[in-house]
């Protein structure tokens, strides 16, 4: 196999200070060989060729893939740009990522602090964790409450912006506090991207995400990474992924890289569009608890615009009832209801549907796509009209 196939060897380097469109284009891409593609296609193998001792990069397709480890550089170079030692690994979705760094780091008789506002997969986690003599501490995420529960924990996890409440924390602060008490700090990432928020930079041991929300961003691949610079930690996240195989395909694999070249203009678009609607809906009587740290009456605006580059594509309120927000769903031309979020197509959903996040009844998650402001903003107007009583 040539370098481009296997993946072995890296792409020109880039210039320092080389901007985030740059390096999202980029990133992950092998040295050119003539007659072959810029980006190699998927690399199907269960096994490979390997006579005598396994040695060598790739010997079975559930340790390692070609396809994976270009993934792999990309993503560790758009989370950690111009830091040495950071290592990436993929899985095949966004829990099997949260999953690996928490049940390879703790062990019966350790604490972990997650918060109590997070993703809704959480409390099946903490329940978990529990029967394998964990003890679990939670703290909302708002206002670094998690300070006052640091004490002895092994592990803090935060989720910075919440979803799907948006609140946000200082990710510095805590991690300095975590690590003044011997806990390692782990990021989920995934709402921010690493065009909004770079954990590692603000002193994270861990950046964790859901790919299959905004860095792929086409609502077709389940994917999640882990990034770290600690090897005797990402080595355990490692052998975790090796001993429950959860892995990513290789066409998913691909599909991933394939996406992040456009990561910067779809970020951009959608932040700009999400602020302009959060804009429109705050001017409605009718839409309560609006919430996008990118507005500079956000009680997360002050916090967030220390840390983020960039304050995401998802915007939340509450609508007066369950049947409104559901009459205003309905009404909705231009945006899918579905879960999910970070797609190049519009998406809400009442959240309460699914009974594990702690919020009102009428409240709603959008998340922002890529169609132009005006049409989508005017969509929602017209819903909210429609919708009323």
């Amino acid at each position: 196999m040539s370098d481009s196939t296997t993946g072995a060897g890296h792409g020109p380097a880039l210039p320092d200070g080389a901007g985030d469109g740059t390096r999202a284009v980029r990133a992950g891409l092998p040295e050119p060989v003539k007659h072959e593609p810029t980006l190699p296609g998927p690399v199907f193998a269960a096994h490979f060729h390997l006579p005598g001792d396994p040695t060598g990069p790739y010997t079975y397709g559930r340790d390692e893939n070609p396809t994976w480890t270009l993934l792999e550089r990309a993503v560790a170079e758009l989370e950690a740009p111009g830091q040495d030692g950071v290592e990436a690994l993929v899985f095949a979705s966004g829990m099997a990522a949260i999953s690996s760094v928490l049940f390879s780091q703790l062990r019966a008789g350790d604490t972990v602090v997650l918060p109590n506002d997070g993703y809704q997969a959480l409390p099946l986690v903490r329940a978990q964790l529990e029967t394998y003599g964990i003890e679990v501490r939670t703290a909302p995420t708002g206002g670094d409450a998690q300070l006052e529960v640091l004490d002895g924990a092994k592990l803090l996890w935060i989720e910075t912006p919440s979803n799907p409440g948006l609140d946000v924390c200082d990710v510095r602060r805590l991690a300095e506090a975590a690590h003044a008490r011997g806990a390692l700090v782990a990021v989920d990432n995934t709402l921010a991207t690493p065009l909004g928020q770079r954990p590692l930079e603000l002193g994270a041991d861990f950046a964790v995400a859901s790919g299959t929300k905004q860095l792929t961003g086409h609502g077709d691949v389940l994917l999640g990474y882990v990034t770290g610079r600690d090897a005797e930690a990402m080595a355990a996240v490692r052998r975790w992924r090796k001993i429950v195989g959860a892995i990513p395909g290789p066409m998913e694999a691909w599909l991933a890289h394939r996406s992040l070249a456009t990561l910067q203009l779809r970020v951009d678009r959608q932040n700009a569009t999400a602020l302009t609607l959060a804009q429109a809906l705050r001017k409605r009587p009718e839409v309560t608890g609006l919430r996008y740290p990118g507005l500079p009456d956000d009680p997360s605006h002050k916090t967030a615009s220390q840390q983020m580059r960039r304050y995401g594509c998802v915007v939340s309120f509450t609508l007066p009832t369950r049947a409104r927000a559901d009459r205003f769903l309905d009404g909705l031309r231009l945006v899918d209801d579905a879960t999910s979020f970070g797609g190049v197509r519009s998406t809400a959903e009442r959240r309460g549907r699914w009974g594990g996040d702690a919020v009102p009844e009428g409240f709603v998650r959008f998340s922002v796509g890529a169609e132009d402001p005006e049409d989508l903003v005017a969509d929602v107007l017209r819903a909210l009209d429609e919708s009323a009583d």
